[in-house]
């Protein structure tokens, strides 16, 4: 057994490897235990790694550190590529308004943290650690730990000590979150009553209206005329005109007393309703309008884009409708449905509803790909190019008016701007960044898990005796601190003032702070899937938000 001793603990790149896959599988292993419904899950990977540190396991540092920083890159670059492609249209309309209030949680965090650093006398590299674990934002705190040693080089010690603040404040940032959402269920928001029958709705990501054509103005016109006119994304999906319901193309002339099917987006219902003139209810079962006597002629598929060459391409410009006589009823993306408007561009993996004659979807879905098996390899070229790109982007010194030593962007903050923008414009420069959802979050469970894992070893030596005196107790506080009050102001304003409901407010506060526990049990308090919907507005850019802010925090005030 000298054997094995000797390869476990003595410094070496097999020990290495060995160590942090055990930390790993043991920690991944605890984080499926529940305490009261609540799992930590892959964070249990960072413990692990504090109690292999605490029990005095040395890892090579130039290995432990590689393994941190790549694991770290890894994960910050593919979240950027998952969350890409929905980035900038979660500024939109509503979206905007939840951004604002994320924006707002982690500006009072950001305060918060300066005030208890002055008023308590905690280093502001510390107090970061607190946030970061507070926030549940293990990035903030890599993104941190790599600005510090930027500026003073010698502070090793000070960059451990933050990965320790992070441990401590972390269970209760979880639990902090929870709590702030039991508290806003309670006393801030409406009657109970009221927030039931909110919890009752169905979740509408896209309406179907009906209307009738009254509007003088677009008699006789082209439905692509029209819909150029109004200016807004709907689809017409079926036209009832002299008893007979058919599905209409864009050159389809609109005609009075026409019925329209619309299928749009709720904020939109009003603005289509001036457009055309009346509205009207869809009744399913009427014996006026059978809008299902079509449907004996005609089949509904989902189709998936999977040719490299429509990857990028509009919408509109391959002319399906009017060539095929199909109707593309939307598109649904990363699980989120878009209203299949002219200018929307494909891309890869995205999957189209299509209605129409049998022979007519099998032709559109040559045109599109279909082809699944295509979306299961791997496109590492993107990957790798966006990795490089991105590390190069974080080393750029960027000089600003006022700050003496120029910001990096760092091994965090380069990758995730390179992730989010590869997702978003990549379709556009014919570069195929799809991976499936599973590969994805592969990746990044693998880069975070590896990250975790190291920065547990790297800091367990000191953590009991840290957590377990005075100091440690001070930290706990003012983790807690960091977590409640900013979700829980916000949460009042948002109820209060700004009158977003319930369900959308608490989703917003789970993606703001990072918290997909928190997430879990918000989505059983609720019927539909609004805190979901909410969550995937808002993560996107507060995780950008949180990991360029905790460097300029230091750049600015250390």
């Amino acid at each position: 057994m000298d054997w094995l001793l000797q390869t476990l603990l003595e410094p070496s790149m097999i020990q290495a490897v060995a160590v942090i896959s055990i930390v790993s599988a043991i920690g991944l292993s605890l984080g499926r235990i529940r305490f009261f419904g609540i799992s930590l899950g892959i964070t249990f990977v960072f413990f692990a790694g504090i109690m292999a540190g605490h029990l005095g396991i040395v890892v090579n540092k130039e290995m432990l550190s590689f393994a941190q920083n790549f694991g770290l890159i890894l994960f910050v670059y593919t979240l950027g590529l998952q969350v890409g492609p929905g980035f900038f249209s979660s500024f939109r309309k509503g979206g905007l308004e939840l951004n604002m209030m994320a924006l707002a949680v982690i500006g009072l965090g950001l305060l918060l943290t300066l005030f208890l650093h002055r008023l308590c006398g905690i280093s502001l590299p510390n107090m970061l650690g607190l946030l970061s674990g507070a926030v549940t934002n293990t990035p903030v705190l890599g993104a941190a730990q790599q600005t510090l040693l930027e500026i003073a080089p010698d502070q090793t010690k000070e960059a451990t000590d933050m990965a320790l603040a992070c441990a401590v404040a972390y269970p209760l940032g979880v639990v902090g979150v929870i709590l702030a959402i039991v508290l806003i269920r309670q006393f801030f928001v409406i009657e109970a009553n009221e927030i039931k029958s909110q919890e009752n709705k169905k979740p509408a990501k896209t309406n179907v209206a009906e209307f009738k054509v009254c509007n003088p103005s677009i008699y006789n016109k082209s439905i692509r005329e029209v819909m150029k006119l109004a200016g807004k994304h709907f689809v017409i999906s079926r036209i009832w005109r002299k008893g007979k319901v058919t599905i209409p193309t864009s050159e389809t002339l609109l005609q009075p007393d026409d019925h329209l099917l619309v299928i749009s987006s709720k904020a939109e219902e009003e603005a289509i309703k001036l457009l055309f003139g009346e509205q009207e209810n869809v009744d399913w079962n009427s014996e006026d309008i059978d809008w299902n006597a079509i449907d004996s002629q005609l089949i509904s598929r989902r189709i998936v884009v999977t040719k490299e060459k429509i990857n990028g391409v509009k919408l509109g410009a391959l002319k399906l409708r009017n060539l095929y006589g199909i109707n593309i009823t939307r598109v649904n993306r990363a699980g989120i449905d878009l209203i299949a408007s002219r200018d929307l561009r494909l891309q890869i993996g995205d999957r189209l509803t299509i209605v129409g004659e049998a022979t007519a979807v099998n032709n559109v879905g040559k045109i599109l790909g279909d082809e699944v098996k295509r979306l299961t390899h791997p496109n590492l070229l993107a990957v790798f190019i966006g990795i490089s790109l991105g590390v190069l982007l974080g080393a750029i010194p960027i000089s600003l008016p006022g700050i003496s030593m120029p910001v990096k962007l760092g091994i965090a903050g380069g990758p995730i701007i390179v992730g989010i923008l590869m997702g978003a414009y990549g379709p556009r420069l014919h570069l195929t960044t799809y991976t499936t959802q599973s590969a994805n979050l592969m990746l990044r469970q693998l880069g975070i898990v590896i990250y975790l894992a190291g920065l547990g070893i790297d800091s367990g030596a000191h953590f009991f005796e840290t957590v377990f005196r005075a100091e440690g107790l001070l930290w706990i506080g003012l983790g807690f601190i960091l977590t409640l009050v900013p979700v829980m102001i916000v949460g009042f304003v948002a109820s209060k003032f700004l009158h977003i409901d319930y369900a959308h407010n608490i989703g917003m506060i789970c993606g703001s702070m990072a918290n997909p526990m928190a997430l879990n049990y918000a989505n059983t308090t609720v019927e539909g899937d609004e805190p979901s919907v909410s969550y995937a507005t808002v993560y996107p850019l507060s995780m950008f938000i949180r990991v360029i802010t905790a460097q300029l925090l230091l750049i600015l005030f250390y």
